[in-house]
């Protein structure tokens, strides 16, 4: 007879082990095996009841006698052979994943895991690792994650070629400080400054007109639970929808064009010329682009009253300060996502009803990233 001393919560948890859906195999087949002679402490008779050899139950039991019933449900450890691939074989190709594949004269641009490994098997031997003469591809992606080295992905980044990026962030977040509180003293009933009003504006260039060959088939309980939408479709051409959100307000002004020259953002100023009483200051929040900063523009602008019109311009690939980037990111998402529409003109009309559906509810936008640190 062999003597398995335990407690209440060894028993417990070797309950919770024998029946486990999870658990390897092997422990819960020993964990039953062990619970079954504590109840009948009979080799022979568990044996039989669980289906195994008498040695099997033995060996068992003798093994939690010796480390100890919850060690012993574990395989015990192995040696195992000596690792074939070196670590300077894996070291070297390392080395290699970390260089581009087109660098070595091979047309791909970046690796795949088969084609590091033949390159491996190739040139490895030569390079002084005769270890990667065999070496497969599935050993490349286990040398690679051990490093958490993946050169068959890319993952982007942006360069910040802006000297002045953090003075112009901070110009446009003390924009939106005016903002707030302009907001808050509205809301106590205070002089608001009546007199000024700021814009956050930018285009949204190539909004594809597409169209459908086939009309679309409506969802149908117990048949089709989504739209159906034959494959192919034509493209009519795109517009650009010039957008500005008064930040004050909520309103947003809008205009919906083919193109987004001098010539259509200085017809977007008059349409804010026209919006605000004579003796109200505009405030424009606008990214870099080219016609913002145009001789024509430039020449209307000049002929403005002065303190019409500033311009407040974000950093160089600073768009995402932008506030009204998160209005188009919400029409590109509820409205301009699976769009089907049979001209052009269908596509205008359709982005003008959105904006007037904004403007009988405007929504006042908030920016709050690092606006507290703005002076």
């Amino acid at each position: 007879m062999i003597a398995l001393p335990t407690d209440a919560e060894q028993r417990q948890r070797l309950q919770e082990i024998s029946r486990s859906r999870t658990e390897p195999t092997s422990r819960v087949e020993r964990a039953r095996i062990i619970l079954a002679y504590l109840q009948d402490p009979s080799a022979y008779a568990v044996a039989r009841t669980m289906g195994v050899t008498q040695q099997t139950v033995t060996r068992c039991l003798e093994r939690a006698a010796e480390l100890g019933v919850i060690e012993a449900l574990d395989d015990r450890p192995r040696a195992g052979r000596d690792p074939v691939i070196t670590a300077a074989a894996k070291t070297w190709l390392v080395a290699l994943a970390c260089r581009k594949a087109k660098e070595l004269g091979y047309p791909h641009e970046l690796w795949t895991t088969r084609l590091l490994a033949a390159h491996a098997r190739q040139h490895g031997p030569s390079a002084g690792h005769p270890s990667l003469a065999k070496l497969a591809q599935g050993t490349v992606c286990k040398i690679l994650a051990e490093q958490e080295v993946k050169p068959h992905k890319v993952r982007y980044y942006l360069e910040q070629r802006d000297p002045e990026f953090e003075p112009k962030m901070a110009e446009i977040l003390c924009v939106y400080r005016q903002v707030a509180m302009l907001r808050s003293e509205a809301a106590k009933g205070q002089d608001s400054g009546g007199g000024l009003v700021i814009v956050s504006y930018d285009e949204k260039p190539g909004i594809q007109a597409i169209g459908t060959t086939a009309p679309d088939r409506p969802p149908l309980p117990g048949t089709s639970p989504t739209v159906m939408r034959d494959h192919e479709y034509k493209r009519h051409g795109t517009l650009t929808l010039m957008a500005g959100i008064d930040l004050l307000t909520g309103h947003v002004h809008a205009l919906v064009k083919e193109r987004h020259r001098s010539r259509e953002f200085i017809e977007f100023l008059k349409l804010l010329d026209a919006a605000y009483p004579a003796d109200t200051a505009i405030e424009v929040i606008l990214d870099n682009h080219s016609a913002h900063v145009s001789r024509e523009t430039t020449s209307w602008l000049a002929a403005q009253p002065i303190g019409r019109f500033t311009f407040t311009f974000t950093p160089t690939h600073g768009s995402w300060l932008n506030l009204i980037e998160g209005f188009f990111s919400k029409l590109a998402r509820s409205v301009l996502r699976h769009i089907r529409v049979s001209c052009k003109d269908e596509l205008k009309e359709r982005l003008i009803a959105f904006i007037g559906d904004i403007n009988r509810e405007p929504v006042v936008h908030t920016w709050r990233y690092k606006i507290d640190n703005a002076a």
